[in-house]
């Protein structure tokens, strides 16, 4: 109903925004992510999703479009609701979010808060088609050697490395050599972090 505002921003939260258009001030639920994305300055654009039940009409916000799209699919699952998706646009980038989606990444998911094992296996299980078609094939991407990226970043947690960051590292290797062995890829993640 309302795809986006255009207007002069009036007040500026972790959580939400006020965002005066012709004189009518609307309350904008955002991310922590486009909450980082928000300039000071007054002039301000955001993509919204109107959430519409019988006792509310809540207006979410991003500085993204692609935000926007990954937050529709995350709601589109049974068991997550706006603030659950919120909160994940939040602990997480969008980009990590359908990046943990599409490689089936069901710790990632999980580390959310309020997102327990059978959530993350769902939300993975129905949008993992849908994250691809949504954004592409080139933007996520998806490591056909599966096993051989589990076994380096278990071996780097054992380490005591961060999985999240680990995991950044080991994407990159397997980006530019996808065939990397186990040994090879845990080598060059310990170069690198």
């Amino acid at each position: 109903m309302i795809h986006h505002l255009k207007g002069q921003l009036i007040e500026k939260n972790p959580t939400y925004v006020v965002i005066d258009c012709n004189g009518v001030g609307y309350l904008v639920n955002i991310s922590l992510h486009t909450y980082s994305l928000i300039p000071d300055s007054e002039a301000i654009s955001l993509y919204t999703y109107l959430q519409v039940k019988e006792d509310a009409h809540t207006l979410y916000g991003f500085a993204e479009k692609s935000e926007r799209e990954i937050f529709k699919l995350l709601i589109s699952v049974s068991g997550v609701g706006t603030s659950t998706a919120r909160t994940m646009l939040s602990s997480l980038h969008p980009k990590e979010v359908s990046e943990a989606i599409a490689t089936g990444d069901v710790p990632t998911i999980q580390s959310v808060k309020g997102i327990g094992a059978k959530t993350a296996q769902r939300v993975i299980l129905d949008l993992k088609d849908k994250v691809l078609k949504v954004l592409g094939d080139d933007e996520v991407f998806v490591s056909q050697n599966n096993t051989n990226k589990e076994e380096a970043l278990s071996a780097l947690e054992i380490l005591g490395y961060n999985r999240r960051q680990a995991g950044k590292v080991v994407d990159k290797i397997l980006k530019e050599d996808p065939e990397s062995t186990v040994e090879s890829i845990i080598k060059l993640a310990l170069k690198k972090l």
